[in-house]
């Protein structure tokens, strides 16, 4: 009996002596592959999520059902829409994103999970030594395929498969509409399209990264699709691509973009300038232009963008209430999508 008592002791000392005991216990978790391909184990149910990334995972879980799960996550104040439709996030706390995070304030939340960036291999590293299971997101560094297959995992994780399997099923229609109203048009007559991801200069993205595919999904050729990841590149270097249209993201820091370049004297000879075809992106609840549950609806208003005729069939509006709707469970009203931007010109 003294044995028994002794060995209990001992066992629970151990399990005490874990950051999170729970999770040494194998029959309350269960394995995902998340989408960095690693095997991670977590607990079978999830009521509490810590994100430490940009990058669509807010609106990933929220679109899954799991928007009261999430205890800490970077401001998404700058997405007014999306606080709109779940005003709690005004109060749910930033502990650290990317390499800065915050390890004592995870910890202090007790999440069962943490959902973080697939860059910030650092800040991953201090916060799994700690015991706490991080699942990785590609952010911008997923493809179509990959951030499909993304939606699909973190359903898993939330038990939402099936909102997930729809979710991947209206992202696969609309893809299909959009390849088949450009299929006929040759190669040659595809739009050349050069996109300005962030800051105040031309930084833009290769093959490597989300803006690539944003692009080639819409129909068009990325003229800097050699760059490889990301990076700037000098306005001589529009001249030499001379893209037919110019897109722009649109944040706080790139609102004067489309303007800016629309007038830079550099540029005045080159085709998207010369022919006012220079435009920002529109921002929903997330920005239409990066990855995101949302991206779809960015696809298809490029694909109208680029080709209005082949695309006249195609409503944004209507894919856009019906998108909130069925995946937000939000009637938007006009005023709202006007809001968004519709992807005009600067004013």
């Amino acid at each position: 009996m003294r044995k028994l008592l002794l060995l209990g002791l001992v066992c629970a000392v151990c399990l005490s002596a874990s950051p999170h005991r729970g999770y040494a216990q194998t029959a309350l978790r269960r394995t995902v592959v998340d989408s960095a391909e690693r095997k991670v184990g977590v607990p079978r149910t999830i009521t509490r999520i810590v994100i430490t990334c940009y990058g669509g995972a807010s609106h990933e879980i929220s679109v899954l059902g799991g928007a009261d799960k999430i205890v800490a996550q970077p401001s998404v104040q700058r997405f007014p829409q999306l606080v709109k439709m779940y005003p709690r996030f005004k109060a749910v706390p930033d502990a650290g994103s990317f390499d800065a995070v915050n390890i004592e304030h995870i910890m202090a939340l007790k999440p069962d999970i943490v959902v973080a960036g697939i860059t910030s291999i650092k800040g991953n590293k201090k916060i799994e030594a700690t015991g706490i299971p991080v699942v990785v997101a590609a952010i911008g560094h997923a493809d179509i395929e990959g951030l499909l297959k993304e939606f699909r995992m973190m359903g898993e994780i939330l038990g939402a498969e099936k909102t997930a399997e729809e979710l991947v099923g209206f992202w696969k229609d609309r893809l299909s509409l959009i390849q088949r109203r450009v299929a006929t048009m040759p190669e040659r007559t595809r739009k050349k399209v050069f996109y300005v991801s962030s800051g105040s200069s031309f930084n833009t993205e290769g093959r490597l990264w989300w803006g690539d595919h944003f692009i080639t999904a819409s129909g068009g050729v990325n003229v800097a699709k050699d760059v490889g990841l990301a990076r700037q590149v000098a306005a001589e270097q529009l001249l030499v691509w001379n893209p037919d249209v110019i897109i722009t993201q649109d944040n706080a820091g790139m609102r004067s973009s489309a303007g800016a370049i629309r007038t830079n004297p550099q540029l005045r000879n080159v085709r998207a300038v010369r022919e006012n075809a220079v435009y920002r992106c529109p921002v929903g609840a997330f920005w239409w232009d990066r990855p995101s549950p949302e991206a779809i609806l960015g696809i298809m208003w490029l694909a109208k963008t680029l080709y209005p005729s082949a695309c006249a069939d195609v409503d944004i509006k209507g894919e856009t209430d019906s998108f909130f709707r069925r995946f937000y469970g939000y009637n938007l009203s006009d005023e709202e999508y006007e809001a968004f931007g519709k992807g005009g010109h600067d004013e």
